[in-house]
C-alpha cells in the first residue's frame, strides 16, 4: 500500500456539495492506494505507522496528541507516467480488491483509538485542507 501523508490545519472531503468527511485543527490527512500484493496484514502495517509517524508539532504523532486523520482512497498513486503522456494505472488494485484494504486501514487506525473521517470510495471528490509546514511524506507499506 502507498500513502500520501499531508500535516494539516483542518481538512475536508466533498462529494457532490456534501461533506463526507472533516477534521478540525492539528491532523493528518492521508491519500492511500492499494496495489495487487497487498493484504490485510499491509493494511495494518500502514495504520499502525501512520498513527505512530511522528511528524505534528514538536515531533508528536496522532497517537500522542489525539490528532485526527483523514484518509481518502486515492487509486492514482500508482499511476505509470514514464512512457508516454497517458498514465497505465496496471499497478493499481481493482475497486473489489482495493476498497476492503482501505476499509482495514481505516478499522486498524480505530481500533488503535484513531480519530478518523473518510472520503466515499470511488466517488468524485474534492479534498479541502490547509497544508500546515507545507509538510509532505510518502509511506510505502
Amino acid at each position: 500500500m502507498r500513502a500520501v501523508v499531508q500535516r494539516v490545519d483542518g481538512a475536508s472531503v466533498t462529494v457532490d456539495g456534501e461533506t463526507v468527511g472533516e477534521i478540525v485543527g492539528q491532523g493528518l490527512c492521508v491519500l492511500v492506494g492499494a496495489t495487487h500484493q497487498d493484504t490485510p496484514e499491509t493494511a495494518a502495517r500502514l495504520a499502525r505507522k501512520l498513527w505512530g509517524l511522528r511528524v505534528l508539532d514538536g515531533e508528536k504523532s496522532c497517537s500522542d496528541i489525539d490528532a485526527p486523520l483523514l484518509v481518502v482512497s486515492q487509486f492514482t498513486l500508482y499511476g505509470d507516467a514514464r512512457k508516454g503522456r497517458r498514465p497505465t494505472w496496471a499497478a493499481a488494485a481493482p475497486g473489489e480488491i482495493a476498497e476492503p484494504l482501505v476499509d482495514a486501514v481505516v478499522a486498524d487506525l480505530r481500533a488503535l483509538g484513531a480519530t478518523v473521517a473518510t472520503g466515499r470510495f470511488g466517488a468524485q471528490m474534492r479534498v479541502h485542507l490547509t497544508n500546515d509546514g507545507p509538510f509532505t511524506v510518502l509511506l510505502d507499506a
